[in-house]
């Protein structure tokens, strides 16, 4: 039986090099987004499109799918909670409507996403939360990305929480800093492909497991500070 992996925000960029490269593996590919494409379509498994996750009532769409889909007694090898939103906000430029959006998408949302989906987790499963290192509050060297900091910042702590009490369960949790990848998020600048940031993460994931639970890595393995 092959292994299943959900991934959010799984049409472009990293979550799509991701999608890939576990097809490539032979495993089962659940992908979750507001859009689809047609990439993602011919890829995975399993689309599950229209998802919103900023509103509350969107992981019940999103479990009503699987369940329709794969039945009652599903579960779930691995999860990436992998979509996000990058803005900038700096002292004289204040947005804090943007900030709020920022927390929606890149902590809140992983959040409910990893809430929703502990009934079809299993005793050896993983989860994999995208991060950045700009949500290293020690790293922080430059100031400015007031939200993207922050929300990252807060993913890190709600990993943490995971970590510690999903540990009992059998279940290993993690956040990556996938690097900077040549995505739409940066407008393609940035120093690694998302296919070469995709193969580190899936590194990272295998590399996963309860004596290391709660760690946050760079996609090249290289430790973060908090």
């Amino acid at each position: 039986m092959s292994q299943v992996v959900l991934i959010t925000g799984a049409n472009r960029g990293i979550g799509l090099s991701l999608a890939k490269q576990y097809v490539a593996q032979e495993w089962e590919v659940i992908a979750v987004c507001r859009e689809s494409s047609d990439e993602i379509e011919d890829l995975a498994d399993l689309v599950i499109s229209g998802i919103d996750l900023t509103l509350d009532d969107a992981m019940d769409s999103v479990t009503q799918v699987l369940e329709l889909a794969q039945g009652p007694d599903f579960q779930l090898d691995l999860l990436i909670n992998n979509a996000g939103l990058f803005k900038n906000e700096g002292v004289e430029s204040m947005d804090v409507d943007q900030i709020r959006d920022q927390f929606e998408v890149n902590a809140l949302a992983p959040l409910k996403m990893t809430q929703g989906l502990l009934p079809y987790l299993k005793d050896g499963s993983k989860i994999i939360n995208i991060t950045s290192r700009m949500g290293s509050i020690e790293d922080n060297t430059s100031g400015a990305y007031y939200g993207y900091r922050a929300s990252k910042a807060a993913l890190n702590a709600f990993t943490k929480s995971y970590a510690m009490d999903l540990k009992p369960k059998g279940i290993a949790v993690a956040v990556v800093h996938p690097g900077f990848v040549q995505t739409r998020m940066v407008g393609f600048n940035g120093d690694i492909t998302p296919d070469e940031a995709a193969a580190g993460i899936i590194q990272r994931a295998q590399e996963l497991n309860l004596g290391n639970t709660g760690g946050f890595w760079h996609s090249n393995g290289q430790p973060l500070p908090w």
